[in-house]
């Protein structure tokens, strides 16, 4: 089966998350994307785009480009955010330990954990000056 491709860009604002959530929920559900992996997607995508918006351009002000592709047997919805701010491997950072009390547990790095652990492949790449952060996810 190919892979349909769907494509969003926004300005990187927090207040345009309904707009990248209603994007991602309506291409999930023509999809017949399982409630269990759609609500996984969605968390992602929301902690992946509201970092985006409050960290890629501040002060400033950018674009941020959803890449959406879903297909392929098994079923796979690929995602990839793209935004040309400030250089950034979320990936790079070690996992928060889980296993303290969350007041002894670091600021940070607890909302892509959980999207590593929720999606079945999390890439980065900096190319041509943007950040390309990649989920991928088995639909089925």
């Amino acid at each position: 089966m190919e892979a349909e491709l769907y494509e969003l860009e926004v300005s990187a604002e927090v207040e345009k998350l309904p707009e990248v959530m209603a994007f991602l929920e309506q291409h999930l559900e023509e999809a017949d994307c399982s409630m269990k992996a759609q609500m996984q997607i969605t968390v992602a995508a929301e902690e992946i785009f509201v970092n985006i918006a409050h960290y890629a351009y501040a002060p400033g002000k950018g674009n941020a480009v959803l890449k959406l592709a879903i297909g392929g047997e098994p079923k796979t919805m690929t995602l990839t955010f793209i935004d040309s701010g400030v250089k950034f491997d979320p990936l790079a950072k070690e996992d928060p330990d889980v296993t303290l009390a969350a007041e002894e547990r670091e600021i940070g790095g607890l909302g892509i954990y959980m999207t590593k652990k929720t999606m079945d492949e999390v890439r980065y790449a900096y190319e041509d000056g943007k950040n390309m952060l990649t989920l991928v996810k088995q639909l089925a």
